[in-house]
């Protein structure tokens, strides 16, 4: 059953009803089992094993933070 926005209604929504339903249907689906495709669990398996083999070479969260606000502030 193909559903749309306008269809239920939500096209009627304001910004913040719309981020506070999409929290709601992040958390109703939070643990469920989500299907990969082969080509999908590879990827996630070479990432990995990227990391496996590099564990050093990470960026913090606070260094991607702060690169995305000063790309943002341009």
């Amino acid at each position: 059953m193909a559903v749309s926005l306008k269809a239920l209604g939500l096209d009627r929504l304001g910004v913040e009803e719309c981020l506070a339903l999409m929290e709601e249907l992040w958390e109703s689906i939070s643990g469920a089992e989500v299907p990969l495709t082969d080509a999908q669990r590879d990827e996630l398996d070479r990432r990995l094993a990227e990391h496996e083999a590099n564990p050093d070479d990470v960026v913090s969260w606070d260094d991607v933070r702060s690169s995305l606000d000063k790309r943002l502030k341009k």
